[in-house]
Order: C-alpha cells, then structure tokens, then sequence
C-alpha cells in the first residue's frame, strides 16, 4: 500500500483516455489499497479539464463529460482524502512560486502535497508518491525532496 499525492493534470487520466491512464486506473483503484491524497483544489481542476476535453474537437461529448465529472466527484466522496487548502498551505505555496518555475495552482499543489508529506513521515509513515503530468511541477517537487512519478512514463 502507498500513498499517493495526484495532481489534476495526473489524475483527469483517470476519467479520460489519454496516455498513462491505465497506470492512473490502477493506482487509483480502491482494490489497490494505495490512500490517494489530493488538495481541494483539485476538484475546480479536474472539472475545468474535463470540460476542456468536451469543448475541444473530437473530444468528449457532453454526457461522456458529465459522467466522468459525476463519477470523479463520487470517488472524492468516497474514496479520495482531500485536504484544504488554508492560510498555511497558501504561505508555502507563495515561497515555492519563489525558488521555483510554479504556475499558481501548481505551487498550491506542491505545498499541500509537502505539508501532507510532513504529517505523513512524521506519524511513522513512508513518504508519499507525487504524481503529475507536468515537468516543471515535478522537477520543484523533486527539488525539495518529494519522491515522484509521472504517468506518462507509464504508457499503454
């Protein structure tokens, strides 16, 4: 069992096809017994992707969206640890924006995902997995010491 932190730009592969999505699917899959962490964020996110995919040509129609946004928000329900995103969070979010090549919501990412790292270790447990789609935000995750993964690197 492993914990795993999911950026939106990893997890949006687990309701849409794209590459690295099976790997997404399994890791993500309760059967799987890994904890899949995510900040609240993550929620406006993956629903912006989503309806990214169904505007885009030949991309998902809109009952494809809406049942994979209706199914997403019910694994957030039921199955996801979401964590919020409070003064704390912002704070180090604004620092790693500094020292880092961070769009905003990336660096919130980050910050939640080192805060609950810090919780984690500091319980007993084994670092968490950063996963996300993204070069820059995984090069500033491993930059401060955050073991990562990219789901791209996992094709079909």
């Amino acid at each position: 069992m492993t914990d795993y932190y999911l950026d939106a730009s990893a997890l949006v592969k687990r309701y849409a096809p794209e590459t690295g999505s099976n790997w997404v699917v399994g890791i993500t899959d309760p059967m799987a017994g890994n904890t899949i962490i995510l900040s609240e964020i993550t929620l406006a996110e993956v629903a912006a992707a989503l309806s990214a995919k169904q505007r885009a040509p030949q991309g998902l129609t809109l009952e494809e969206r809406d049942r994979a946004l209706g199914r997403f928000l019910q694994d957030c329900g039921e199955s996801f640890v979401l964590l919020q995103v409070d003064r704390q969070v912002i704070d180090q979010a604004v620092e790693l924006t500094q020292a880092h090549r961070l769009r905003g919501y990336d660096a919130v990412q980050l910050a939640t995902a080192l805060l609950a790292n810090g919780d984690l270790v500091e319980q007993g447990h084994p670092p968490l997995v950063f996963v996300a789609s993204d070069d820059d935000l995984l090069a500033a995750a491993r930059a401060v010491g955050l073991l990562v993964d990219n789901p791209l690197n996992h094709p079909p």
